[in-house]
């Protein structure tokens, strides 16, 4: 395993600079670098002698300590799901590479003009006239015409490589690769979905009353919730923007530095290395990188003076100090979050607070009596943020899934029947396009957009098993986190991991409970 652990490290490492360069240059060659370095890792992985050796390591050696067994079962997960020729890892990774660029390239087109995905969803959350709102919202789902035969294609392609495998289809693979049941995972997302209908249903209700006056409509179309998929609500009685538009985009990093100091996670040496602001060719959208699981940790931004882009940079942060906080004396591929869900919860825990009322207080410099007076408004939208966005992971979770069991469907349909009986959206009439497609998870996150929701779930237990001390910006909470969910690493299955650091198992309850509130 010593061997193991330090050609994963280096061709990890590799792969992982390859793509933040690609992400930051966005060249053809710094795309081809990437692809063919993460082609590296995965051909790796593919040597059946070597995964034959593990298994064999693993059936002979009686000895092995918890840690130990933990890092070779981690290490048997990566060969498992690389046990396919070379010319079909190479394919699959070619076709995603080749999606994601042009993602990262395309630019909508607009009344002749052409924007960046920034700049048109600024257009749609401004716009006041319906018909302007609805050109808009068709200019973002433009590239989903362009993907989407690349994205069956691949999707086929993948299906193929998991049944070699001896799964039914990619979904069902990804899901047990990511260390779930099917069944498991399904069951938390039925409970998640009958603890969140009638809270989400009565929400909508009176927001849809409220847009209907704005717009002067009787009925509402997708255009006019300001976010192309609905995964977020439109303005509220307050908009948080107003606590932060007077300021710079430098400001905005500034306010996340004081912040991670106040509560002993200072990122200092993390921003050197990170990437913050907005370019020509640059990816439009934001990432955590850990680069090499020694301490190289970088975030990718594109900051702005808004609440959004507040939140982003508090969670791309979040995820930042899990990896930079790990414990070096783990090997090396447990060095990283419990799970993925769980990394995504932290950074959720965190990115809450741009709205967060005292925290706009303390860091962005709000005055008091302006906060409390929109105090319970805040609230109020954050309730709606986390309902709209647990119905919008119901959607991605249930299409993703359908379109993995039959990727020749017709999912145009099949997508706004799903958003129609989650979000509870009515369709454009008469539009038969690839709406689906020009959501960019599909290629760079496959079977991924359930940890998310996940994460919140986990937030939420998280908050609950904190207490007061959630809320506070003191160096005591950054002590509790390094010692109950940032050191543990990958050490612990994601099922122990849970109640280790928040006392029980994971469920929609916590989650549920908060929202009631």
């Amino acid at each position: 395993m010593r061997d193991y652990q330090k050609t994963f490290a280096e061709l990890q490492t590799a792969a992982n600079i390859a793509q933040w360069n690609a992400y930051v240059d966005g060249t053809d060659e710094a795309f081809t670098i990437a692809a063919e370095k993460s082609l590296a890792v995965s051909k790796y992985h593919s040597d059946s002698q070597k995964y034959q050796s593990l298994k064999a390591l693993v059936d002979s050696a009686k000895n092995l300590t918890p840690l130990e067994r933990r890092a070779v079962d981690k290490a048997l997960l990566m060969f498992e799901q690389n046990q396919l020729p070379d010319e079909l890892l190479e394919k699959m990774t070619n076709m995603s590479s080749e999606i994601e660029q042009v993602f990262q390239n395309f630019r909508g087109e607009l009344d002749g003009k052409t924007y960046s995905n920034n700049e048109l969803l600024d257009r749609l959350r401004e716009g006041k006239n319906s018909d302007d709102r609805r050109k808009t919202w068709e200019a973002l789902k433009q590239v989903g015409q362009e993907v989407a035969p690349k994205l069956i294609e691949l999707a086929k392609v993948r299906n193929e490589a998991a049944r070699k495998l001896g799964y039914k289809n990619y979904w069902e693979m990804s899901v047990r690769f990511q260390e779930y049941t099917p069944e498991n995972l399904l069951a938390i997302f039925t409970e998640l979905d009958r603890l969140t209908t009638p809270l989400f249903a009565e929400m909508k209700e009176e927001m849809d009353a409220e847009l209907k006056v704005r717009f002067g409509v009787e009925t509402l179309k997708p255009w006019h919730y300001d976010n192309p998929f609905f995964q977020q609500p439109p303005p509220g009685e307050v908009n948080p923007c107003e606590f932060y538009e007077k300021k710079s985009r430098e400001e905005i990093a500034e306010i996340s530095v004081k912040y991670y100091t106040d509560i002993g996670l200072p990122v200092g040496e993390i921003l050197k290395r990170s990437d913050l602001y907005e370019r020509e060719n640059k990816c439009q959208h934001a990432f955590a990188f850990d680069i090499d699981a020694n301490r190289d940790v970088r975030i990718l931004c594109n900051l702005k003076p808004t609440d959004e882009w507040m939140d982003t940079q508090l969670h791309e942060l979040g995820h930042a100090v899990y990896s930079y906080n790990n414990d070096l004396e783990l090997p090396y591929n447990l060095r990283d979050s419990a799970h993925i869900f769980t990394t995504e919860g932290v950074a959720m825990f965190f990115g809450a607070k741009a709205r967060s009322p005292q925290w706009l207080v303390d860091y962005a410099g709000a005055a008091p009596e302006k906060v409390q007076s929109v105090a319970v408004a805040l609230q109020k939208q954050r309730r709606k943020e986390q309902l709209i966005f647990a119905r919008w992971v119901l959607v991605m979770l249930n299409f993703e899934k359908a379109f993995y069991e039959n990727p020749d469907a017709d999912l145009n349909t099949l997508w706004w029947d799903t958003v129609e009986k989650y979000q509870l959206l009515s369709r454009p009439e008469n539009r038969d396009k690839a709406d689906w497609a020009s959501k960019p998870h599909f290629v760079i996150a496959p079977v991924y957009y359930h940890n998310y929701q996940l994460g919140e779930l986990y937030a939420a237990q998280l908050r609950k098993s904190l207490g007061p001390l959630a809320t506070t910006n003191t160096p005591e909470l950054g002590k509790r986190l390094k010692e109950k969910v940032f050191l543990p690493g990958a050490s612990l299955k994601w099922e122990e991991f849970v109640v280790f650091s928040t006392g029980e198992p994971l469920s929609a309850k916590a989650f549920a409970e908060e929202l009631k509130k």
